[in-house]
């Protein structure tokens, strides 16, 4: 199918998009928005400001402040001729690696693929722009003061979300985004064609449920860096939000406020026993929800879908905070939980099995420290640790500030397990043996301390920088920037590495990863200009008190 470029109408509206990331929750419905103001930005700052629980002064303006580009040059960040930093040699590289891996469609950029790695003999699916992929090298651009590919992508892949979406004669949700999408080009009838992949297509047929929060959380990014209002306030965005947001706030059988997913839903894209409420998920939704609230209309529909916004956020931040979160107390407390408790008195309300708690997680938590644990549904709680899910909800201040501190006690206490060698951990720790036959299904690229399975991915160096910012923790990620820059190079930009350490390059790992580029650069460039947080971080709603009424981790 030929792909045809709609273009979006400005539409003028009385009402715009209200920078409301920190407003009261209870006071939406009735007060009139802001609009974005410059605020001091954040290489005006020390980083000591930035310090959750230490000080506030710095953060309280995080979301109002925006981060404009602005380009020293083709291949540097504009940051690096801002800041006394003196650039890496492996920048250059890869602004040149993530340049090559460009996708146009009719002379216009719109996204990167997601590996360059000629070498490779199966190209499989690595030719395409995925959403959740082109994230980072969104981030950077945006960073870099060039937002107009990051412009082109959101409105592709919006007129791509009005595609009617079939598979064996089923039809999804009219807001599911695409996980990925191909341009064909066509030289003799000077021609291109867009295919694009809902899960008809993908590995296990699983269609992304993380498309669409990427995609708002994007959008947030490019009005945030560029202060530009208008195009979040087409009523085609619009309209895109609210068909996302139908999908994940349908109502139905379901007694959690979280969002029950499939495996293989997330960047977690094979069966890894996250089936239920993965905490990926959970964090994607909190954020995207939370962004949605910030760029909504409230008239007409969008006041509806505002209301139901903030009812799900409260009742979310509620129960992930309570029942999701790990740390030296809380894990006693369910050593020591009873079972069969019935009505509203009962304490083990999910009716959990001491004895089901893993062996290893005794000696993994530290006195200080906790995390968000990778799932909760009934008679079963899954207590790996997932990076991407904990760093997101420290951006999206789904954690409240003192988690946000533990989960960062805790990367420092266990740095070996989590970061080891090459950042980032995907999850702690592998499943092996038996296990891993029935969880996986055997997965030959799943094997222990491989790829989704415990492997460890350059990708999440951005999402780890960018929590190390929001807590005042810049030296953690310094250090793993390092441990990246002594090797990403050199072993051409693997997609994942291998081993307990991530010592190894993965075994099935493409060179060459468009995201692995991407992640660093979005790394370096934050880093040295920490007012690039302000794009996506999100700051505590002060309505949302945290539930936790027992002893603290990290007094133990």
């Amino acid at each position: 199918m030929e792909g045809t470029n709609f273009g979006l109408r400005n539409v003028s509206s009385h009402c715009s998009i209200s920078d409301m990331d920190d407003y009261d929750l209870s006071r939406l419905l009735d007060k009139p928005r802001l609009n974005i103001e410059r605020q001091r930005s954040f290489d005006e700052r020390s980083l000591s400001e930035l310090s959750i629980g230490l000080t506030r002064v710095g953060l309280d303006n995080m979301d109002s402040a925006y981060s404009p580009g602005g380009r020293s040059g083709f291949d540097t960040p504009a940051s690096s001729t801002r800041n006394s930093f003196e650039p890496h040699p492996m920048v250059a590289e890869a602004w040149e690696a993530i340049r090559r891996s460009l996708v146009f469609f009719r002379n216009q950029p719109v996204g990167t693929i997601a590996a360059y790695d000629h070498a490779s003999e199966e190209v499989l699916n690595y030719d395409q722009v995925f959403v959740r992929d082109f994230v980072p090298s969104a981030l950077a651009f945006l960073m870099n003061g060039e937002p107009e590919i990051v412009k082109n992508f959101l409105l592709k892949t919006l007129q791509l979300q009005g595609w009617e979406k079939r598979i064996d004669r089923f039809k999804l949700g009219e807001g599911a985004m695409p996980a990925s999408f191909k341009v064909l080009h066509d030289p003799i009838r000077k021609s291109d064609t867009i295919i694009a992949d809902f899960g008809e297509s993908a590995i296990g047929r699983v269609a992304p449920v993380d498309s669409g929060f990427w995609w708002i959380i994007l959008l947030r990014a490019y009005t945030k860096s560029t202060g530009d209002l208008s195009l979040a306030e087409t009523e085609d965005c619009q309209k895109g939000m609210r068909l996302i947001l139908t999908l994940c706030l349908s109502e139905g059988f379901d007694t959690f406020p979280t969002l029950l997913c499939a495996d293989g839903c997330s960047m977690i894209d094979r069966r890894m026993g996250i089936y239920g409420y993965p905490i990926e998920i959970q964090a994607l939704f909190f954020m995207a929800l939370r962004c949605a609230l910030s760029m909504l209309k409230p008239d007409g529909e969008g006041k509806e879908f505002i209301e139901r916004i903030v009812k799900r956020l409260h009742a979310l931040s509620y129960h992930m905070r309570g029942y999701f979160w790990l740390d030296f107390q809380q894990l006693n407390d369910i050593y020591r939980y009873k079972t069969e408790e019935y009505s509203h008195t009962a304490v083990n309300k999910f009716n959990v099995i001491p004895d089901s708690i893993p062996d290893w997680v005794f000696d993994f938590m530290p006195c200080r420290g906790g995390y968000f644990i990778g799932n909760v549904s009934p008679a079963r709680m899954d207590f790996r640790w997932f990076a991407l899910g904990n760093c997101v909800a420290i951006l999206a201040s789904l954690a409240t500030p003192e988690q946000s501190v533990a989960i960062m006690d805790l990367i420092e206490s266990r740095w070996e397990e989590l970061v080891g060698e090459m950042p980032l951990k995907i999850c702690y720790p592998a499943i092996e043996s038996h296990e891993w036959r029935i969880v996986t299904g055997c997965d030959p690229k799943n094997t222990r301390w491989s790829y989704h399975n415990g492997g460890s991915w350059p990708v999440l160096l951005w999402m780890l920088t960018a929590a190390c910012i929001k807590t005042g923790r810049p030296q953690i990620a310094r250090r793993a920037i390092e441990l990246a820059e002594s090797r990403l190079l050199k072993d051409a930009w693997p997609e994942y590495y291998d081993g307990k350490l991530g010592r190894y390059i993965g075994k099935q790992a493409r060179k060459y990863q468009t995201w692995s580029i991407a992640g660093y650069l979005v790394a370096k460039m934050m880093l040295e200009d920490p007012s690039h947080l302000g794009m996506i971080s999100l700051e505590e709603d002060k309505q949302m008190k945290p539930v936790i009424k027992r002893s603290s981790s990290w007094t133990c």
